[in-house]
């Protein structure tokens, strides 16, 4: 299974623009530049899409635990706060921090927190960013 997104750019850092895209069509060239990523500037940003991202699969993927050990969500919400912090001459993510509540009838707190601690790690979200990250990066003519 494959996914794909597009992103385009026009310009310097600073005065630059750009547009995302998803091949889905829920983003269709959404707006992000400079403002929108270090300040409070309309658009969008990698970072917030990077944290919509973990969000949505690790409640995706702690629903599946619960669910395989019996024990079906009503309901469960997750919230990602995603750092970006200056790294040297660049920027660097440094952490993730996932915030999540769930109504589960019939778990007790210990094996809700085996499975949320399990799924932290196994969520494919989680995995990537260990990932090796493959580039073919060529100039156009």
């Amino acid at each position: 299974m494959k996914r794909n997104a597009s992103a385009v750019w026009s310009g310097g850092l600073k005065e630059g623009s750009g547009t995302i895209s998803t091949a889905s069509g829920v983003l269709h060239e959404a707006r992000y530049g400079f403002q929108s990523r270090f300040a409070d500037g309309p658009g969008t940003n990698p970072e917030e899409l990077l944290g919509a991202a973990h969000a949505g699969c690790y409640t995706m993927a702690l629903a599946l635990g619960l669910e395989q050990a019996g024990h079906a969500a009503t309901h469960i919400e997750t919230k990602a706060v995603v750092t970006l912090d200056k790294d040297g001459d660049g920027f660097s993510i440094t952490t993730v921090d996932l915030t999540c509540r769930a109504k589960v009838d019939g778990v007790d707190a210990a094996t809700f927190d085996k499975i949320a601690k399990a799924t932290k790690e196994g969520c494919p979200v989680s995995k990537v960013l260990k990932a090796t990250i493959n580039l073919d990066a060529q100039l156009a003519s």
